[in-house]
């Protein structure tokens, strides 16, 4: 069976960014959690290292790797450190690096966790990571009550907030020799779509998919979304 590492994005979970996902495919992958810990090192190697021995916990010798977000230079990192054991990327609402945009969003988040404002936190998340269709065909109220019932942020958001403030891959792009999917959020707010697009040329043979949402897919089209990884893994003939 064909191994599947889940790697999330910033301030979320495996669950709460994948749940929709792995519904879909069922038991066709053995699936691997990717969860960032609760504190990194300086650099990504560290972290990709111990995706690496979950993987080996869980039985997968080799794997496909999908990333999310944040996720996605750190399995971009992965695929360059660990050649032997990544089969395939799927890398959705990727970044190589943060540009100045970015960091200012990740400041204004860390700030508003830390200091417990968490409406506010709620409407930046929203504003920051909704695409402009989505938002203007959502009811208010009922975009109210979906901030309301957002999950409240793992203990080590501020972790991950500041390694997507300072990683850096793109010496890592064309060193990348795997079938890889970039699956690009066309109306994406935090990561611009020209950036996701730069990525994915950079990267040898990389095919694209693009959807029509912001910067969260799983609320926002997680069918389509799922329509563009199912097609990569299985028709693609990843597996």
């Amino acid at each position: 069976m064909t191994g599947l590492l889940l790697v999330h994005g910033a301030g979320g979970s495996v669950e709460g960014h994948f749940g929709g996902l792995t519904r879909r495919l069922g038991d066709r992958f053995r699936y691997v959690r990717g969860q960032l810990p609760d504190r990194v090192g300086p650099g990504p190697d560290e972290v990709v290292d111990g995706f690496v021995a979950a993987a080996d916990a869980a039985g997968a010798g080799t794997f496909v790797v999908c990333g999310y977000s944040l996720g996605a230079p750190l399995a971009i990192r992965l695929a360059v450190r660990h050649p032997e054991r990544v089969s395939a990327l799927v890398l959705t609402a990727p970044f190589a690096y943060p540009d100045h945009r970015m960091r200012l969003a990740l400041a204004l988040w860390r700030g508003l966790h830390e200091t417990g404002r968490h409406r506010l936190l709620a409407e930046h998340l929203a504003l920051n990571g909704l695409g402009g269709t989505f938002l203007d065909a959502t009811d208010p109220d009922r975009l109210r009550a979906m901030l309301r019932l957002a999950p409240a942020p793992p203990a080590g958001t501020p972790a991950h907030l500041e390694l997507a403030g300072r990683i850096d891959v793109r010496e890592d792009l064309g060193r990348l020799a795997v079938p890889a999917l970039v699956v690009v959020t066309a109306e994406d707010p935090l990561v611009s779509p020209a950036r996701q697009r730069a990525l994915a040329a950079a990267v040898p043979g990389a095919g694209t998919a693009e959807l029509a949402t912001g910067h969260l897919p799983f609320w926002e089209d997680p069918e389509g979304w799922a329509d563009a990884v199912e097609r990569f893994l299985t028709v693609g003939g990843v597996r």
